[in-house]
């Protein structure tokens, strides 16, 4: 049994009618064996989200539940935890998929926002995910793609991981 066997799976932090739910592909080790949305060191998740100015401080890992306060949740596409996105194979992503469209319709949200393209380009069978606002809407909810903070994906920097997000910050603000 390897130490991702034994790590219980990190719960969803969603309520009905939420502006945004942040989704993540799949929970990092640390994150689930912490019970923390994004608590991995090297995460910008946290830094990237009040920076947009969804918060109006960093919340700390510990204090994810109080995202809540500010009309986000958070939850990931696969529920199993892995030191890396990359080792959940496609068809893994695609089975995972048709219950968290069921999740996103029944909690509501106005926006959902994936953390990267790998999740949704699985589950829409759509290769060519592009950034930004999607052309159809995913469980009923504004569906947008923006660049995955963590801090193995170097291809973006703080400034443009700000940007993106902002860029969902404004959009959801003009919704509300």
């Amino acid at each position: 049994m390897t130490e991702a066997d034994s790590i219980q799976p990190l719960p969803d932090i969603l309520e009905p009618g939420l502006s945004v739910i942040f989704c993540g592909i799949n929970p990092g080790l640390r994150a689930a064996s912490t019970g923390h949305h994004f608590a991995g060191r090297g995460n910008r998740f946290w830094r990237v989200l009040h920076l947009a100015g969804f918060t109006p401080e960093q919340i700390l890992p510990e204090d994810d539940r109080s995202i809540l306060r500010y009309g986000c949740g958070l939850t990931a596409v696969v529920p199993r935890a892995t030191a890396q996105a990359a080792e959940l194979s496609r068809s893994e992503i695609e089975l995972a998929g048709e219950a968290f469209r069921l999740k996103i319709g029944r909690y509501a949200p106005q926006h959902v926002v994936f953390l990267g393209k790998m999740a949704l380009a699985a589950i829409s069978g759509t290769r060519d995910i592009d950034w930004g606002l999607q052309t159809k809407p995913f469980g009923g909810a504004y569906a947008w793609v923006v660049p995955n903070p963590s801090g193995l994906n170097r291809a973006f920097g703080l400034d443009a991981l700000v940007a993106a997000y902002r860029e969902v910050r404004v959009a959801v603000a003009s919704t509300s």
